[in-house]
């Protein structure tokens, strides 16, 4: 693939121009088919770009470093669908160098730690497939790795299978706040999970049959949350279906990684429509016994759909009135109003 980006004023699509052109005050890079995403944010120098994806299907990594602040990235198709970034690296794909596996966060095919982050309009997927490679264990397949403050996506498609969307901070003390609005992320196994502060509002989250035995076939969030921070993840207006059979999907399960493990995850689903694929007896397991998510911040608040059905309370715990007003998308992102 040819790493290079047209540049080009936003309302004179195809004009090249040897020098970034501004447009509305922000300097704005043109991606096409045969060009490469990553070098246009190598191209980006200091804050306010934009870089506008036309439709097709970019096959490679694309990192955004930290010092990319206030970048946006948009999608020029009408459908996010349109326009693709797709890889698949694997948590225990060995490296071209040599060096060893790329782990969970280095598999991802989209990485962020930018401030300020904008994606619109875009698919950010990793194809890796387990039955591909039955010769690797580290199954961990991320589409996007994000950590920047203020990290804001919209109809934004998100696929892959295990760890789909790693949202993170970029320090273990940082309350760093993602904001997902209109977004479809689909996968099987802890497929939104991370320690970020992070709103999915009207989000469509989608879980995949998995050719297993046993049950749950996976869980759709495994939140880390820092027991300092007094938000989590906040899903509220959106819907879960299922491509499973009814009852194979938990809702979620705490992760407490072993680099954090005064990890408190905390995690509220509200006025969500819950399909017939959650297990809505048991909706919650534990990922270890040492840390069972009742000893977590786990809460539902008016949710509807077969999946939210409750027979057994206690496996079920609920937000009073009072307590709901303080889990909206204002109180989670304080100042920030994406």
């Amino acid at each position: 693939m040819r790493r290079r980006a047209f540049l080009a004023t936003a309302g004179a699509l195809g004009v090249v121009g040897a020098t970034p052109a501004f447009a509305g005050g922000h300097r704005v890079l043109h991606v096409r088919p045969g060009d490469s995403v990553q070098a246009a944010v190598d191209a980006v120098t200091g804050a306010g770009w934009t870089i506008v994806v036309h439709p097709g299907t970019y096959r490679e990594v694309v990192n955004i470093p930290s010092d990319k602040a206030d970048l946006t990235l948009l999608g020029a198709g009408r459908d996010p669908r349109d326009a693709v970034v797709v890889y698949d690296n694997a948590n225990g794909t060995q490296k071209p160098d040599g060096s060893g596996t790329y782990g969970t966060a280095g598999s991802a095919t989209f990485t962020s730690a930018a401030p300020g982050l904008t994606v619109r309009g875009l698919t950010l997927a990793n194809d890796w497939l387990r039955a591909d490679h039955p010769d690797i264990t580290g199954t961990q397949a991320v589409a996007a790795y994000v950590t920047g403050d203020r990290s804001s996506f919209t109809h934004v498609r998100l696929l892959a299978h295990q760890d789909t969307l790693f949202a993170d901070t970029t320090a273990l003390t940082a309350f760093d706040r993602q904001y997902y609005r209109d977004c479809y992320i689909e996968g099987d196994v802890d497929f939104v999970f991370g320690r970020a502060t992070a709103v999915f509002e009207r989000c469509h989250f989608h879980t995949l049959d998995r050719d297993v035995a046993f049950k749950p076939e996976g869980m759709v969030f495994a939140p880390s949350t820092a027991r300092a921070n007094p938000h989590g993840f906040l899903a509220l207006r959106g819907r879960v279906t299922s491509g499973a059979q009814d009852g194979a999907y938990k809702i979620a399960r705490p992760w407490v990684p072993s680099y954090e493990t005064t990890a408190r995850p905390s995690l509220v689903v509200r006025e969500t429509e819950l399909g017939p694929g959650i297990d809505a007896v048991a909706p919650y397991v534990n990922m270890r016994e040492a840390y069972p998510w009742q000893s977590m911040r786990f809460r539902e608040y008016r949710n509807t759909g077969p999946g939210a059905e409750i027979t057994v309370p206690e496996n079920r715990p609920q937000l009073t009135d009072p307590e709901a007003a303080s889990h909206t998308r204002a109180a989670y992102l304080s100042d920030w109003r994406p």
